[in-house]
Parts: structure tokens; sequence; C-alpha cells
């Protein structure tokens, strides 16, 4: 069993770095106070770090990217130290980190209770990333290891192509996080219905966070809207409905619940129906 926590987590106007230290471990100990051992924040919840910068910095995407990579240390620095100092795994969203070409990934970042850093990076680019952002893809999947099983990361966009998905299962994966920043309702349910159907049809747990709120000073994340939740297979000994929990539409909060992954590997075994099982096998992974 794991107690997990997902965000609904909001976008601040930071004054400095002290206030953003306050904040996430504000945001980190509340969800400690709840027993919550995996943390899940949502996609580009960093990006309120731009605030940090003058105007002229945080009113232009090219110019926030490469400001950021600034900072990028001391967040890994921060997330580190309280998932260690907590014995916990945060998921912190994402980070637009520049990479050796001169681009930039959209890197989700997994911090453990043993102090180790590892990441999965946006496969999957939206049109604003690729066409305004100028974000790059990865092609990279990978799998985590934990202490309560093995979980993989489809990073919002992600989570809307099954085959993603389907690897990381495949290669024993239980869980499937999803970090998420959407800025219109239709944009929300787009995400939350691919996490729903690659629960489905993987009979796997998949967890959804969002970043939620207004930014009028950041073109990047100016609106915000979601809900986080924890959708399920619809078998036997799940939600009939597949969800587990979800959260008060935009409101500022963690959304909690306890997950039993060996549940999964029953239920892929003698559920009502095999849908893991029955995944045709041109679509298997190597």
């Amino acid at each position: 069993m794991v107690k997990i926590a997902s965000a609904q987590y909001d976008v601040s106007f930071l004054q400095d770095w002290r206030q953003y230290e306050q904040k996430v471990s504000a945001w980190v100990g509340e969800a400690v106070e709840q027993q919550a051992e995996l943390l899940l924040f949502p996609e580009y919840a960093s990006m309120e770090l731009a605030s940090l910068f003058p105007e002229q910095v945080y009113s232009s995407l090219e110019q926030q990217l490469k400001a950021l990579q600034s900072l990028l240390p001391d967040f890994l620095k921060l997330y580190s130290e309280l998932a260690l100092s907590h014995n916990i795994y945060i998921q912190a969203g994402t980070f637009p980190v520049k990479i050796e070409n001169g681009g930039y990934r959209n890197r989700a970042y997994l911090f453990t209770p043993a102090g180790e850093v590892e990441y999965q990076e946006k496969l999957m680019m939206t049109r604003f990333e690729n066409e305004q952002w100028l974000i790059e893809p990865s092609q990279d999947i990978r799998i985590f290891e934990t202490r309560f099983g093995k979980l993989g990361i489809n990073v919002c966009y992600d989570s809307e192509f099954p085959h993603y998905a389907r690897q990381m299962v495949e290669r024993g994966a239980a869980l499937i996080l999803v970090p998420s920043c959407t800025d219109t309702k239709a944009g929300y349910y787009r995400v939350r219905i691919g996490c729903q159907a690659r629960a489905l049809e993987n009979q796997c747990y998949v967890v959804q966070s969002s970043l939620v709120g207004e930014a009028p000073w950041s073109e990047a994340v100016d609106v915000n809207c979601g809900a986080a939740a924890v959708y399920t297979p619809v078998d036997r000994g799940f939600p009939d409905d597949g969800v587990l929990v979800i959260g008060e539409f935009n409101k500022v909060r963690w959304v909690f619940a306890e997950l039993d992954l060996r549940k999964m590997e029953r239920v892929r075994m003698d559920g009502q129906v095999f849908n893991y099982q029955d995944w045709p096998k041109q679509f298997r992974a190597d």
C-alpha cells in the first residue's frame, strides 16, 4: 500500500526564492502530515519561478527559459532535501531544461527518499510547445523502481497516446503518474479521458495532477484549470466508474488516496475482462 497526494497547485507571483521554498515546504509538509509517501505536482508548476526575474524576462517565452536554468540547481537541491528529510518520493511536476544541443526539454523529475534524482522527459509536444516555445520531444521511456512497486510518468499530452503507457506497464509499472497543465476545460478533459483510458486498457492506476488558477503576468501559464484525480480499472474490486477520488475543479488543494499496487496483478489475472492480456500482440513492446 502507498498513500499518494496529487496536487491542484496554484501559480504564484514570487518576491524571492525564500518565498518559493516556504510555499513548497508548506505543501510538502501538509501532505506528510496526512501520511502521504508519494507526492505528485503538476506540469510546469516550476514556471512560477520566472516571476523572480525582471518583467522583460518573465514576459518573454524565450528569455524565461534561458533565465530559469540558473535556478535549476537550487530547484533540484530543494526537492532532494525535502524527499530525503521526509523519507518520501516527490514527482515535482516539470522543469524546462536546456540540453547539449541548445534546445529545451520538458523534464519531470522524481526525487527519492535516498536522495536520488531521476527523470522522465516529455515525449509528445503540444502545438504551443512545438510551434511557439520550441520545446523538443524526447524518445526515452523510463521506468522507476520504488519501495512500493514500479511506476512510469506520462507528462500531460503523453497520456493521450496509448503506446507510451503500454510500454511502461509491459515493463512492470502498475502506476502511471500524469503531471498536467491545461488552459481550457477541453484540454483538461482530453488529458482526463486519456488517463481514464490508460487505466482501463492497462488495468493500472493513473494519477493526474493539475495546475490551477491564473497568472496574467505569464504568457506560458497565464490560465490554468483542472482537477487532480486517481483513476483505476473498471473491474472487480474497483469503482464502477473507474474514479477512485477526484478533487473539486480548480480548487487549490491536495487530493489523497491509498493505492494497493498488488491489486493490479490480481485484476489482470482474474478480472471480469482481460484488457491487459488482450492487448493486440502487434502493439506489444519489444
